[in-house]
């Protein structure tokens, strides 16, 4: 990949310019990475305090009760962004969804039960228990390899 940087100080703001000969995932998780920016993924306590959430230290993003929470192996916090909205923000990171209502951190799986016919049983660090619903088992076993 080539890159350059011309710096113009008759520009009001950043621009940046995309030329590629075809679309590719490398290219969409640059698009999702840019957009994103650097703004910190937040999660909000029940006590109404703040905290910006490390992403390695995220296990699962998850929908509960119309919200979508981040749990790390210490809390479980709630994020105001959809699961489609992270699915893309996590592009190009470690994370798989595994089902309509969550997404996993493939860094923090721990163990694979492949013995359930039709789903997957993933172990996460602390623990965690989450299930690929049938409808992902597909994608999943493609991330994962042989």
């Amino acid at each position: 990949m080539k890159v350059e940087l011309y710096i113009e100080p008759a520009l009001s703001e950043t621009e940046v310019t995309v030329r590629t000969p075809a679309r590719t995932a490398e290219i969409d998780a640059l698009l999702s990475h840019l957009a994103a920016g650097d703004a910190p993924l937040l999660g909000f306590r029940d006590d109404g305090t703040v905290v910006p959430l490390e992403l390695d230290a995220v296990l699962r993003f998850y929908g509960e009760d119309k919200d979508v929470r981040a749990q790390t192996v210490e809390a479980v916090y709630t994020v105001r962004e959809r699961l489609y909205e992270l699915e893309r923000r996590l592009a190009g990171h470690p994370f798989a969804r595994v089902s309509h209502s969550e997404i996993v951190n493939l860094k923090r799986v721990t163990a694979l039960d492949l013995s359930l016919t039709g789903t997957i049983r993933m172990t996460l660090t602390g623990g965690v228990t989450v299930y690929v619903s049938r409808r992902y088992v597909k994608k999943m076993k493609e991330v994962l390899g042989p």
